[in-house]
C-alpha cells in the first residue's frame, strides 16, 4: 500500500496533526487493519497530555478501532482470520500471555496490557497494526461508527453490569447518562433490570426514559441515596461519572449486600467510611473494560437489542477539533473519526 495518514501528537500537550507513515508488513501474530472508524475516548486525554507512564512521542492515540483486516502476519490465518474480516480493537489491545494473570486466564488485568496508543500506534489513522488476540468480530448489524465506541465505552458498561451481582428484576442504578452512562442505561434495561438513571437536572428525565430507565433521580434536587432507599435500595450502582463525591454519595442507597461498581475514572479519593460497608455487607469494586471476546459479546448483544452509541463523526483531518469538542463536553456523546472520509 501507499503511505497512509495518521493524526499524531508531536509532544505531550500538543495538538493533533496529520502526518504520513510508510507501511510495514505485520509481524507474526499481527494484522494490518484498514481503519474505518475510531472513537475518541476521555481516556485519550491521558495520551495527548502525557498522563500515563512510559509514553513516547510523537504518539498516535486511539483505542476504539473498527475496520477491516487488510493483511495477515504469519500464523494469523491458522487462528481463523482472513483479509476482509470486519474487526474491532478496544482498550484491550493484546496481552503478554506469560504474566500470572494471563496464566490464570484473566487477560484484562495483564501486567503488560497492550493498550493501543500506548504499546503501539493507535487508531487515529487510516491504518493500524494490532496483535491478533486483540481482534473482536464486528457483526453485520453494526456500522463501523457504531461499533468503534463499543470497544471501550460499550464493553466497560456492558461487562460492568453482566459481571455484577444483579439478576433480572433487581433494582440497578446508573450514575451519569453521558458517554458511558447512556449506554449503561440501555444495557441495564435490556438485561431485565429495574433501571434507575441518576443525573443532575430535571431536564434529563425525559432523555433517561427514552433510554429505557424505569426511574429517574435528579440528584440536584434529592440526595441520590435517599431516592434509592425510597425505591427499596439498589442491588447495584454502576458509577460512570469521574466524580468521587458523586460516586460516594450513592453508597447509602445500596441495599444489603449491594454493590458499587466503579468505572468512572478519577484520581480523587472516595469518601466512604468502613461502617457504610460493614453494617450492610456492601461491596465496592473497580471494573476495567474487557477482553477481545468481551468486546465481541458486547457487539453481539448490542446488535441483537438495537443498542448503538450516540455519536458525532468527523474526518481524520479534523481530529484535533473533534478531540477538543469531546473534552469540552459539547459532544453528544461520542466523537468518532472516519479516516477513510475526507
Amino acid at each position: 500500500m501507499a503511505t497512509y495518514r495518521v493524526a499524531q501528537v508531536p509532544a505531550a500537550g500538543g495538538a493533533l496533526a496529520i502526518a504520513e507513515r510508510e507501511p510495514s508488513p505485520p509481524g507474526p501474530g499481527h494484522v494490518r487493519i484498514t481503519v474505518d472508524a475510531c472513537g475518541i475516548c476521555h481516556s485519550d486525554a491521558g495520551f495527548v497530555e502525557g498522563g500515563y507512564p512510559g509514553l513516547s512521542y510523537p504518539l498516535v492515540p486511539g483505542h476504539e478501532i473498527a475496520g477491516r483486516i487488510a493483511e495477515l502476519g504469519e500464523g494469523v490465518a491458522e487462528r481463523g482470520w482472513k483479509t476482509g474480516d470486519r474487526v474491532g480493537v478496544g482498550w484491550f489491545g493484546g496481552s503478554c500471555g506469560h504474566c500470572t494473570p494471563c496464566r490464570q486466564g484473566d487477560f484484562i488485568v495483564c501486567e503488560n496490557l497492550k493498550v493501543p496508543g500506548w504499546a503501539y500506534e493507535g487508531g487515529f489513522g487510516e491504518s493500524v497494526v494490532a496483535p491478533a488476540d486483540a481482534l473482536a468480530r464486528i457483526p453485520d448489524g453494526l456500522s463501523a461508527a457504531d461499533a468503534a465506541p463499543l470497544g471501550c465505552a460499550g464493553v466497560t458498561t456492558f461487562n460492568g453490569l453482566r459481571r455484577s451481582s444483579a439478576h433480572p428484576g433487581d433494582l440497578v442504578a446508573v450514575l451519569g447518562i453521558g458517554g458511558l452512562g447512556h449506554l449503561g442505561v440501555r444495557y441495564a434495561a435490556a438485561m431485565g433490570f429495574e433501571t434507575v438513571a441518576i443525573a443532575r437536572g430535571p431536564e434529563k428525565a425525559q432523555f433517561a426514559k427514552e433510554l429505557g430507565a424505569h426511574h429517574y433521580i435528579d440528584s440536584a434536587a434529592t440526595p441520590a441515596a435517599d431516592a434509592l432507599r425510597a425505591l427499596g435500595g439498589a442491588k447495584v450502582v454502576l458509577a460512570t461519572v469521574g466524580n468521587s463525591e458523586a460516586i460516594a454519595s450513592t453508597v447509602d442507597g445500596l441495599g444489603p449486600r449491594g454493590e458499587l461498581v466503579v468505572i468512572g475514572a478519577t484520581t480523587e479519593p472516595l469518601g466512604i467510611h468502613p461502617l457504610q460497608l460493614i453494617m450492610q455487607a456492601r461491596v465496592v469494586r473497580g471494573h476495567p473494560s474487557g477482553t477481545s471476546q468481551d468486546v465481541e459479546d458486547t457487539m453481539a448483544f448490542s446488535a441483537l437489542h438495537g443498542i448503538t452509541p450516540m455519536t458525532e463523526t468527523a474526518p481524520l483531518a479534523d481530529a484535533d477539533a473533534a478531540y477538543r469538542r469531546m473534552l469540552s463536553g459539547k459532544a453528544r456523546f461520542r466523537m468518532v473519526l472516519l479516516p477513510q472520509e475526507g
